[in-house]
């Protein structure tokens, strides 16, 4: 079953703003019946460039890593998953990338 690498950038927000936007991500995905496995925090940090969003401009961001596997990879990303997590205005950006082929889930 291949594995996916979700990449989220978010605005810098406090810690309960912060785990609500997560928590609205992890259930918009398990919504189309992906298998959220992980998620990783790794840190706030400078944006490589600012970014303007709904009229505001940020130069610092929340990077989180999920690790995830989607019951078919047409019913959670090409059926408007992705935009669905990017309309929520605290996500700058996201990233799906696909990792190795797993034959046993550890």
């Amino acid at each position: 079953m291949p594995r996916y690498e979700l990449a989220l950038i978010l605005k810098a927000m406090q810690r309960p703003e912060t785990a609500a936007t997560l928590r609205r991500t992890v259930e918009t995905l398990m919504e189309r019946g992906a298998v959220v496995r992980d998620l990783e925090n790794l840190g706030e940090r400078l944006l490589p460039y600012k970014i303007t969003k709904h009229n505001e401009r940020h130069s610092r961001g929340a990077y989180f890593l999920q690790l995830l596997w989607p019951p078919t990879v047409t019913e959670c990303f090409h059926n408007s998953c992705p935009d669905d997590v990017q309309r929520d205005a605290s996500v700058f950006d996201l990233s799906i990338v696909v990792g190795l082929h797993l034959d046993v889930m550890s």
